[in-house]
């Protein structure tokens, strides 16, 4: 009932009983899991969203393709139109991104912290800090509804806004 994001009105939820056994390690990934996950969402949503409020990039996504940014379409109808050397790009960042940091090791410390300090975002204050990862824990959970349910959408209509 202590840990962070346990928050009014459900308080500590944990529906499937995974945390009864009292797996301090289990309990950490998890959390550490769940923060990362939010995190992605937070990032996936505004991606989903942007293009419609602020619009595409000039130029090309590919000129060997001759592929503008406009051409693309918003939504999961994007994923064919992309280039199989553009999906390559993406993995690839990805897997440097991940093998750059301590994959895991804020499991071993405290779940969520990877070592960056954003600055105007990080406090030394308990209480300030208590509160911001609160909010985030709380944030990445919408964004994890929000962009499954984006998902869903686009899926069963053909559309990223249901136009």
């Amino acid at each position: 009932e202590n840990e962070l994001g346990v928050q009014a009105p459900v308080g500590f939820w944990d529906p499937m009983g995974l945390s009864r056994d009292g797996d301090v390690s289990a309990f950490k990934r998890r959390r550490s899991t769940e923060i990362k996950h939010g995190r992605v969402s937070m990032l996936a949503a505004m991606g989903y969203i942007t293009p419609e409020i602020a619009g595409k990039w000039p130029g090309y996504l590919s000129y060997t393709a001759n592929l503008k940014f406009a051409d693309v379409p918003n939504g999961l109808a994007a994923i064919s139109k992309v280039p199989f050397f553009g999906w390559f790009q993406i993995l690839l960042w990805g897997g440097f991104v991940e093998s750059g940091v301590d994959f895991g090791g804020d499991i071993n410390a405290t779940p969520g912290e990877v070592g960056f300090k954003p600055p105007l975002l990080a406090s030394d204050d308990e209480a300030v800090k208590k509160r911001r990862l609160n909010a985030e824990l709380a944030n990445g959970r919408l964004a994890m509804m929000a962009i499954i349910g984006m998902f869903f959408q686009d899926g069963l209509t053909g559309s990223a806004w249901g136009d």
